[in-house]
């Protein structure tokens, strides 16, 4: 690692497609953190694409061996598959284990890491909502959100919307298509009153603008420019930033 780093963390991306970890890269990158070492890592064997909760679990088993050499290089570890992905409690399990030696190394995933960002982005009477990819995940997250804020009937949820196309599908589709499905689901949560929204998959990297896009031409210039649009591994990423200089 370069002397020069005062912090180490490593991006994961718990399914095997190498293009959706190295489209992280140039994300991280912006973020401006020249005193932090960022590595990636891609799962070397499971499914190429994290579809539904059977998937993550799938994903979890093949990666959470190999990252157990990992387990001392890194001060932080970021998990990017938007969902309650259980390689992150794993991961919080095994550093326990390491003792003295696991002290102060941070986890998190970016699901978690974009709803903190959310709810503190938007006043407490708004709502917030989520863009994601298969329709399948519509009940997946509504229930992953209901277990992170504690109930089923929160004010402040304004549901999933999804394109109907799964993660690897956002990257081999044509971008037109794309861009017309991820609007189309923005609008809709629009409709709903949202505030805020969170780009539901590590696969969305970038696609802030055409989510952006689709708020001015529902609200215009004004109101579209104030909504909030939260990407999970931007947020995963300064999570852990502040929590690793504050020692959390």
């Amino acid at each position: 690692m370069a002397s020069t780093s005062e912090r180490s963390i490593l991006i994961i991306n718990p399914n095997t497609t190498q293009a959706m970890t190295d489209a992280l890269r140039p994300l991280v990158d912006t973020l401006g953190f020249g005193t932090t070492h960022f590595e990636y890592f891609t799962a070397p064997s499971g499914v190429k694409s994290i579809n539904d909760e059977d998937d993550a679990a799938v994903s979890a088993k093949a990666c959470l061996p190999a990252l157990m050499d990992k387990l001392d290089d890194f001060d932080g570890f970021l998990v990017c598959c938007y969902s309650e992905h259980p390689l992150v409690p794993q991961l919080r399990s095994e550093l326990d284990k390491l003792g003295a030696s696991g002290y102060r190394k941070a986890v998190t995933g970016i699901f978690e890491a974009s709803l903190a960002v959310c709810l503190q982005s938007i006043n407490v009477k708004e709502k917030f909502g989520i863009v994601s990819t298969g329709k399948q995940w519509e009940e997946i997250l509504g229930d992953a959100v209901a277990d992170l804020l504690d109930t089923k009937t929160s004010s402040r949820y304004g549901g999933t919307e999804t394109t109907g196309l799964n993660a690897d599908e956002l990257h081999s589709t044509p971008k037109a298509e794309v861009d017309k499905r991820m609007k189309d689901a923005t609008k809709r949560l629009l409709d709903n009153g949202t505030k805020a929204i969170c780009l539901g998959c590590a696969g969305m990297a970038g696609m802030d603008r055409t989510v952006r896009e689709a708020c001015i031409e529902q609200l215009g210039d004004a109101e579209g420019g104030r909504i909030r649009i939260v990407d999970g591994v931007v947020s995963g990423v300064i999570y852990l930033e502040g929590a690793l200089r504050a020692g959390l």
